[in-house]
């Protein structure tokens, strides 16, 4: 009817382990979802990293191209900066978006 009890159970380290596991992953403040809120945004911010890489080098690329090719470089200013020649006129067509 009454069994015996494990030794480990008698033990007060187990309890003071387990009480140090339980504060560890629910009440210190690196708790065990905090971390994992703040290893999500480490991915996000690591996602983040990555895509501004790639826009850095697509823009070093662009000014590389602009700096050396002189047609490249009067296409990005007559669209960008409505540049022209001094013997050209410019029409430009401003479509309404349709609904």
């Amino acid at each position: 009817m009454f069994r015996k009890i494990p030794s480990f159970l008698k033990n007060k380290f187990f309890y003071t382990a387990l009480a140090f596991i339980v504060w560890m992953l629910f009440f210190d403040k690196n708790n065990f979802i905090s971390q994992f809120g703040l290893l999500s945004d480490l991915r996000e911010v690591e996602n983040e990293k990555q895509y501004y890489l790639e826009e850095i080098e697509s823009d070093k690329k662009a000014t590389e191209e602009l700096m050396t090719d002189t047609i490249t470089l009067e296409k990005f200013a007559r669209e960008k900066y409505m540049m022209k020649r001094d013997n050209e006129d410019i029409f430009l067509i401003v479509r309404d978006e349709e609904k």
